[in-house]
């Protein structure tokens, strides 16, 4: 199982941009081959900080985990994306999803009805755009026709945030797998891996044509305690979006805390075990802990783990 990292730019009152290439150099250095970036409603763009990024960082990829789809169009997009690909140097994996309803319409004023129809439609465009191909997807919710000028650019690999039977079947077929959060591993074991690669199946490709990317709070520590009071302040907010809630309650968590990989070596090591030993293909740490040595300690580890 490989073994990443998530870490996006701090955005609170200023663009800290250079601290944040200042830690990527240092995670390229310890030995981590990608960084995936979230993106929040009101934090800096990760496409442009990335874009940046990758002009000082020469050798570490770039993930984004994950960009909602809701407030662009499909060819703004490709348009983004192929932008920072060719900046990079086709470090760039794309990481897309669909955000929560509360977002959606209550922040944007954008209707969050038929999802996955949504998202069939939006890769119906973006998959053409990002292979250099033109585009002449007419649709009900979305409509893309025309090509970029990028066409010698690498296509960056799709991953698609999807948990429900629908979306991990849309995943399956037509993208290079899917990217979950608040998911333990029997429900990795169980739901999301053999349903990704029944999908990829149905659709005439190999199983491991598709990967499961897993996202989950780790922290190494000697204070169990104390990480878990952390861990319930910064996710509680999961607790109750209802995608996540669900794939809480499959696993039998009452909180986000209960998902959170958290304890010494010994226990990180086993519950990381449990994940591979689950199907995941790609473990992506969010290393949560206020403390900078209390982070050092869980990298060291993350990095000793890494098996690609």
């Amino acid at each position: 199982m490989e073994i990443t990292l998530m870490h996006t730019v701090d955005g609170r009152k200023k663009l800290h941009l250079d601290d944040y290439i200042a830690e990527l150099a240092r995670f390229e250095a310890e030995g981590f081959r990608r960084i995936w970036a979230t993106q929040m409603p009101n934090d800096p763009d990760a496409l442009t900080v990335l874009a940046v990024a990758g002009r000082e960082v020469p050798r570490i990829e770039f993930a984004t985990g994950v960009l909602p789809i809701q407030p662009q169009h499909p060819m703004n997009l490709a348009q983004r994306a192929l932008t920072v690909n060719a900046v990079t140097g086709g470090r760039l994996v794309l990481g897309i999803g669909l955000t929560h309803q509360v977002v959606t319409e209550g922040m944007w004023g954008i209707p969050y009805n038929r999802p996955v129809r949504r998202m069939a439609e939006f890769l119906d465009g973006l998959l053409p755009l990002l292979s250099g191909e033109a585009a002449d997807a007419a649709g009900e919710l979305t409509t893309t026709r025309g090509a970029m000028s990028l066409t010698e650019v690498p296509a960056p690999p799709v991953y698609l945030a999807a948990l429900g039977p629908q979306m991990l079947k849309l995943a399956g077929a037509r993208t290079a797998g899917t990217v979950t959060w608040m998911t333990g591993p029997k429900t990795l074991r169980d739901h999301i891996v053999p349903s990704l690669r029944t999908a990829a199946e149905s659709a005439g490709r190999a199983a491991g044509d598709v990967r499961t990317v897993a996202f989950l709070p780790v922290a190494v520590t000697d204070d169990v305690d104390g990480a878990k009071e952390s861990a319930a302040r910064q996710f509680r907010m999961y607790n109750s979006l209802p995608s996540y809630r669900a794939m809480l309650d499959r696993e039998g968590y009452d909180t986000p805390v209960d998902a959170a990989i958290i304890g010494d070596e010994a226990t990180v090591t086993a519950r990381l075990g449990e994940l591979a030993d689950a199907g995941v293909d790609e473990y992506v740490g969010i290393v949560f802990d206020r403390d900078a040595g209390g982070r050092d300690r869980t990298r060291e580890l993350l990095r000793k783990l890494d098996s690609v």
